[in-house]
């Protein structure tokens, strides 16, 4: 299958509803409108509540916040990386975590859900002249996501029982991991059916995505200690962005949001957030917090600030991934099985 496109072909194969010049537009109005019902149904603000009081507490919880994103940024390309030796495939950790920023910052900083990943496939495809495994790669890495978020909410509400009977705040995240969990189940047993995957090669759009899952079932039955691996540094990589969460929670002064909060409801914010709704999940992020964080008596201005907090920790570490977008593009030679840039 070619990988490659131009821009003008590419233009030409979306249907006109998914171009940016519709989607993006559609997308900035949905998180406006998103963000005005939340504000009307606040009734007013307490500014006093959703601005924290600054001192150097607020200022050492900021900064281990900020510390623990970047860290968990770096779990991420070490995550990716397991990926692919569980693919087969061998790449420098630098390498993908120069990839990894540069998505990012086209993610967080472009009015796109998809593009940070296009620039990750795109590149590591240039350094293995392998697309497949390449998009297969980001797909999995993915897909470790929807496995390990929703085992973390149930863990979150099994190690607190409290937070049950809390109405649509303990409904809402128990519905959206249980349907996440038995999606991904789904998944993996009917594209790892090798029948199925015969009729899925060479495929487009949805079916691309289907192919992939196939590939990867494929390649990761001949490594399964690599496949361990990569479960557990998806848990690692979520579980430093929740330690990322609870020391915003800190500056902030929500005292009601412990870490089995954090495990029962930020996955499940997570999952939610990542419907194309929005931009940057905005709107999306911070009402769903509001929702949630009602049943343990958090303020809607709490939450508010909450899901605005973590939305700057990923934009602002992010940003590191600007010169990586710029500079990072050269083609690697491999060296032992593995990638460093070209001189």
């Amino acid at each position: 299958m070619d990988y490659t496109y131009t821009r003008a072909q590419e233009k030409e194969s979306v249907p006109w509803w998914k171009r940016n010049s519709v989607t993006i537009p559609f997308r900035i109005g949905l998180s406006v409108a998103l963000f005005l019902v939340i504000l009307k149904s606040m009734g007013g603000i307490d500014w006093d509540e959703l601005i924290p009081e600054w001192n150097q507490q607020t200022a050492l919880w900021t900064i281990g916040a900020f510390i623990f994103t970047l860290i968990g940024f770096v779990l991420g390309a070490i995550r990716w990386q397991r990926v692919l030796r569980a693919l087969g495939v061998n790449h420098s950790l630098w390498r993908l975590f120069s990839h990894y920023m540069a998505g990012q910052f086209v993610s967080n900083f472009l009015p796109t859900t998809v593009g940070g990943d296009v620039i990750r496939i795109g590149r590591l495809t240039r350094d293995t002249d392998d697309g497949p495994i390449s998009f297969t790669s980001v797909v999995f890495e993915r897909l470790s996501g929807w496995l390990v978020l929703p085992v973390i909410t149930f863990l979150g509400f099994a190690i607190n029982p409290g937070l049950t009977g809390l109405g649509t705040s303990t409904k809402v995240p128990l519905v959206v991991a249980m349907v996440t969990l038995i999606g991904l189940i789904l998944v993996i047993l009917l594209l790892g059916n090798d029948r199925i995957g015969k009729g899925l090669q060479n495929r487009e759009g949805l079916l691309r995505f289907a192919n992939a899952v196939h590939l990867g079932i494929d390649r990761i039955k001949g490594h399964p200690r690599s496949a361990k691996e990569v479960i557990i540094s998806a848990f690692a990589y979520q579980f430093t962005l929740l330690l990322a969460a609870g020391c915003a929670v800190e500056a902030l002064g929500i005292d009601q949001v412990g870490l089995t909060a954090l495990m029962a409801f930020i996955p499940a914010v997570l999952i939610i957030q990542v419907l194309p709704l929005g931009i940057g999940g905005l709107g999306v992020r911070e009402g769903t917090l509001v929702v949630f964080l009602s049943g343990i008596g958090v303020s809607n201005e709490q939450a508010l600030a909450l899901g605005l907090a973590l939305y700057a920790l990923t934009l602002v570490n992010s940003f590191i991934g600007l010169p990586m977008l710029i500079f990072g593009g050269t083609k690697g030679t491999k060296v032992n099985g593995t990638e460093s840039p070209s001189p």
